[in-house]
């Protein structure tokens, strides 16, 4: 098997150019391409002409955001050799070839799309573009190397069985931008492809770590690169090094186990802490119980109570009679004191929860319905 050299892959941004669905454009052909382009040309396209424009451009750095799960989207300025260096940590460890055909279907505004974009100038790779959606698969008709998605779009694909026969042609799958729920994880495990769950996020540029989901090497715990060094803080949360991707060593909110051989598991985020009367309960912890039993959209969140300080609520899509199911399988303090079916759980552009707007969404129905 061949193996990329840092050689071969190509970190002078003037001599980068990308390999759009086979054809070959240049700094130049960007320029061209934003002078000239027209309604005819789809928004998503537009938007990468544009990212392209940033790119090339005298400037060493570049402006991404946040995705805002957990507050106000925020913007970061990074330098563009981070994000080539990014680029070569996830395209080295994926063995990703020259000429390889890659498949960006996320949206730009965020890092997970921009990166797609940027392994394929530093490695070469053959860029196939859809338009952000939640199938991404619906009327692909050719094989892939390498694609990125978001669980939601995994999950979409696999309710439709021509969708899931191509999903099954991708031959490396990163998922990332949210974290997978135990129901759709047993699903992508009878997958044949290679697929992983990423961790990372906007301040590491993209991942710095992954776990194998299915088939041989299958693993609950994230390994990450062999240039990044992680700890705990006192507060358990994971700290990170990646010296590579990031100017100063990060200290994440989300609570971590670090195992002997350098992997590590998230158990949640200090954000998603919810103490009610005296008893600390971990959101996400409860969340993946509740996946067994639930089979819609959902969300645990909390409000302010009297008496216990906060409480649990569960927000869920559909009416479900599942009462009694959540006291057999959750102690007292953690069971939802209220269940409020909603049109919608609020997500983020990029998939994940919106946190914030859920428990503001909690506190009208508590109000509304005049309740606790």
């Amino acid at each position: 098997m061949h193996t990329t050299t840092l050689k071969e892959y190509i970190l002078d941004i003037k001599k980068q150019h990308l390999t759009l669905e086979g054809v070959v454009y240049t700094q130049d052909n960007i320029e061209d391409l934003l002078k000239t382009n027209t309604n005819q040309d789809t928004e998503f396209r537009n938007d990468l002409y544009a990212f392209l424009a940033d790119w090339f451009n005298e400037s060493p750095t570049i402006t991404l955001q946040t995705s805002g799960s957990t507050g106000n989207p925020k913007k970061r300025t990074v330098r563009k050799e981070q994000m080539m260096q990014s680029a070569i940590m996830t395209c080295s460890f994926l063995n990703l070839q020259k000429g390889d055909r890659a498949l960006l279907c996320m949206p730009l505004l965020y890092v997970g799309g921009k990166m797609m974009v940027v392994r394929s100038l530093v490695a070469g790779l053959n860029l196939v573009i859809r338009t952000p959606s939640g199938h991404p698969m619906a009327g692909v008709n050719t094989p892939f190397r390498f694609a990125a998605m978001i669980p939601l779009q995994v999950y979409n694909t696999l309710q439709v069985t021509e969708e899931t026969e191509r999903l099954k042609q991708i031959d490396i799958l990163i998922i990332g931008g949210s974290a997978i729920d135990n129901a759709l994880e047993k699903q992508i495990r009878k997958l044949p492809n290679s697929i992983y769950s990423t961790y990372g996020m906007t301040e590491t540029l993209s991942h710095i770590a992954l776990r194998k989901i299915n088939g041989k090497g299958r693993s609950v715990r994230y390994m990450p690169f062999p240039s990044v060094n992680i700890s705990l803080s006192q507060e358990q949360t994971l700290t990170i090094h990646a010296p590579c991707v990031c100017d100063n060593i990060l200290e994440t909110n989300d609570i971590a186990q670090i195992f002997p051989d350098g992997s590590f598991s998230i158990i949640g985020r200090k954000d998603n802490v919810v103490n009610s009367g005296g008893v600390k309960i971990q959101i996400e912890q409860v969340e993946k119980a509740l996946n067994s039993i639930i089979s819609c959209n959902f969300a645990i969140t909390s409000i302010p109570d009297p008496k216990f300080g906060e409480v649990l609520i569960l927000l869920i899509e559909k009416e479900e009679d599942i009462a009694q199911h959540i006291k057999e399988i959750l102690p007292k303090y953690q069971q939802p004191k209220r269940i409020y079916k909603v049109e919608s759980i609020p997500y983020t552009g990029n998939g994940k929860i919106n946190r914030p707007e859920c428990r503001k969404l909690a506190i009208k129905l508590q109000v509304t319905n005049n309740t606790i």
